[in-house]
């Protein structure tokens, strides 16, 4: 890394807050440490940090509330911190503008992972001299365009306001019309990780897209689940 990267951690669990620190600064990261959720949005967005992970129970503010009112103005990744049995955490997370996710009890090896593929993943966006493995023209589907030069998505000429996730899993889908995805292809192509399994995050991801870029988004034609193999998008389906 060419300089030490920030991460704020939103963790009112000292113990625990301070084992990832610690582990984290090990790897080469600063890594600064809120514990209440009401202080949380002012110290994001007045410190700007590279990374945000953020636990969803905290005192003052829960974590989803603390995401959704700092997402529209934070512009670095944020990844939260759910609770193993509590699955809706992770679909309300992911609907409200975070960037992935990670289960509790914490292993260090897959917190760092996941937080090193989302630093390539922003890294890439950023370096001007970086061509990603898109094509240069834009592609039209219709009523559908996707601009790959300024990263925006056009539905009948008005501009679909997508995360960074849901425009690269869809311009993936997209510059593979056609073509089943699945999901170990995904993975790869989009975080650079090996699919576990279990995370939901992708399907999610294509939830949200359907209900952005679909007429009727309980019977998608744009996008279609292929049973058992992975997503298609179908490029005639205007």
């Amino acid at each position: 890394m060419d300089k030490q990267q920030r991460i704020l951690l939103v963790e009112d669990d000292q113990r625990l807050a301070e084992l990832i620190r610690d582990y984290l600064q090990q790897q080469g990261f600063e890594v600064l440490i809120e514990e209440r959720g009401d202080r949380a949005p002012g110290r994001i967005l007045r410190e700007n940090p590279d990374l945000l992970i953020l636990d969803l129970m905290l005192p003052g503010k829960d974590g989803l509330s603390v995401c959704q009112q700092v997402r529209s103005e934070y512009p670095g990744p944020i990844l939260i911190l759910t609770a193993r049995e509590d699955d809706m955490d992770q679909v309300a997370g992911l609907e409200l503008g975070a960037d992935d996710y990670v289960k509790k009890p914490i292993e260090p090896r897959v917190l760092l992972a996941r937080i090193r593929a989302l630093f390539r993943r922003m890294e890439k966006i950023a370096d001007p001299q970086y061509t990603p493995p898109l094509p240069k023209e834009d592609l039209a589907f219709g009523d559908l365009r996707i601009c790959f030069s300024s990263r925006m998505v056009f539905l009948d000429d008005q501009v679909v306001d997508l995360t960074t996730t849901e425009y690269d899993l869809l311009a993936l889908l997209a510059t593979h019309a056609g073509t089943i995805l699945d999901r170990d292809r995904i993975f790869s192509e989009m975080r650079g990780i090996d699919y576990d399994g279990l995370d939901r995050s992708i399907d999610i991801a294509i939830s949200r897209l359907r209900k952005k870029l679909e007429v009727d988004p309980t019977e998608p034609r744009r996008i279609k689940t292929i049973w058992r193999q992975g997503y298609l998008f179908v490029g005639d389906a205007w």
